[in-house]
């Protein structure tokens, strides 16, 4: 059930606007040829495969200016800006493919006609999608039991995600005192003793159970007969936050969520296979930034005095520390009064550390520590012994950020920004325990693909 929904919606999206380019690009081959040219132009010359490579290019575009992740994709104007600057980008993309091999151009004038045409029919189409998603007479009907902190930052979050296709008719909880107050837009519309009676008349379509403290209060005889039914979807509020923002919340977890979690037998084949891809990977990564590594280590001597790698003592798996390769960002004396926490702007970077810090060549060396097996390609990012032992102390169940190797690149990295306190390493851990427990080669995939769009973009640090 994990995300299953989220990832059905997007590749019914994904097939969707794969129809609308691919027909655009089709009833322009018949606006430029006329019926019978555009037979033989679709038919004899392998038009259809054209047009579809055409749209493969326009569906990677869309991936990459983020027109898939929902959350980013609310304010419509954002939406329409970001569809004319991924299809831009495909029609460069195409010229330059279609210069390189001009077999594999449709016919002469149709891209002209193609654009403009793609344009206008995923802009009216993806505004009525967004505008069906966000329309509060559809979607799945939502009644949260509770009403306390954990039932209202469940509500938040579903508020904050109104193409999520989630309404929430309200709460139910236990105070009779509470009924018909906001708790944060919708109202309490019941008590818990009236469950069957609310999750008939308001037709409700899923539960989520979020109350912090169940004993003596939860209503399990009604819970259970309404699951019986198999009318009403029932879901742990912990498990549903977890779903819908890709992170565990602090003020849910409990000491359970680990334990129950799948780390059996077939965890550790799973776990062994993911280490040899990593390590794969690492390989080919390497010997591919050979030339860039061999640019930068001169260029990081030329500007400054010191050493050209920078060798820092890390926390890894278990709690075992070892050594980080990175290439030198920051003077020779960074750090001469004692650890500081790095920052976005750090005044002790260099002009070069800068630019290799930009665009993620500072990590190219630690390959080397993906190799030795110290670290993997994916998981939370290795943090410093002075750090960990601060954190721990103040962060509940920081450690076990360290039940896994650490990673060259993370969900928490490419799920949240550049930080540099105690309350960002706290957000951090919610994402890095979301991991943890539903790490899968898919996921180390998905995380890959989307640093290589913060790359490309110069996102992040």
């Amino acid at each position: 059930m994990r995300a299953s929904r989220a990832n059905t919606r997007t590749t019914l999206l994904l097939l969707a606007e794969a129809a609308v380019v691919f027909g655009a690009i089709i009833g322009a081959v018949y606006l430029r040829l006329g019926k019978e040219d555009g037979h033989v132009e679709l038919l004899v010359r392998q038009g259809l495969l054209k047009a579809a490579l055409a749209t493969v290019f326009c569906l990677a575009a869309f991936y990459l200016f983020d027109l898939y992740d929902f959350i980013v994709m609310h304010d419509r104007r954002e939406l329409v800006l970001r569809l004319v600057q991924a299809l831009g980008l495909a029609w460069i993309a195409l010229a330059f493919a279609f210069y390189a091999f001009p077999q594999l151009m449709l016919g002469r004038g149709i891209s002209l006609i193609a654009l403009p045409l793609a344009l206008a029919l995923m802009v009216g189409w993806r505004v009525s999608i967004h505008w069906l998603l966000g329309h509060p007479d559809f979607g799945e009907k939502i009644l949260i039991v509770g009403s306390g902190e954990l039932a209202v930052e469940v509500a938040r979050e579903m508020l904050n995600r109104p193409d999520a296709g989630y309404r929430i008719a309200g709460f139910v909880g236990t105070d009779p005192q509470m009924l018909g107050k906001s708790l944060i837009n919708p109202r309490m519309i019941g008590l818990t003793s009236e469950l069957h009676e609310v999750v008939k008349r308001e037709n409700i379509d899923r539960i989520i159970v979020a109350m912090g403290e169940r004993r003596g209060q939860l209503p399990t005889a009604e819970l259970l007969q309404l699951s019986l039914t198999g009318k009403v979807n029932i879901e742990e509020g912990a498990s549903f936050y977890e779903r819908v923002t890709g992170r565990v919340s602090l003020s849910m977890i409990r000491p359970s969520w680990l334990i129950f979690s799948s780390r059996g037998r077939q965890t550790r084949i799973s776990g062994i296979a993911r280490n040899i891809v990593h390590r794969i990977v690492a390989l080919i990564g390497g010997l591919l930034s050979l030339p860039i590594a061999l640019v930068t280590a001169l260029l990081i001597k030329i500007e400054s005095s010191g050493g050209v790698f920078y060798k820092q003592e890390r926390v890894g798996k278990n709690g075992v520390p070892f050594t980080v390769m990175k290439f030198r960002s920051m003077r020779a004396d960074a750090e001469k009064a004692g650890p500081v926490w790095a920052s976005q702007d750090d005044d002790r970077t260099t002009r070069v550390g800068r630019f290799i810090r930009k665009t993620r060549i500072d990590e190219i060396p630690q390959f080397w520590n993906i190799l030795r097996g110290e670290m993997d390609f994916v998981g939370p990012r290795p943090e410093r012994p002075h750090f960990v032992s601060q954190l721990a102390e103040e962060i509940p169940y920081y450690e076990q950020r360290h039940l896994i190797a650490p990673g060259l690149t993370g969900w928490a990295q490419i799920k949240y920004p550049y930080g540099a306190s105690i309350e960002d390493a706290r957000q951090k851990l919610q994402y890095d325990l979301y991991y943890i427990k539903n790490q899968s080669l898919m996921l180390d995939a998905t995380i890959l693909f989307e640093t290589i769009k913060i790359i490309l973009f110069g996102r992040g640090r």
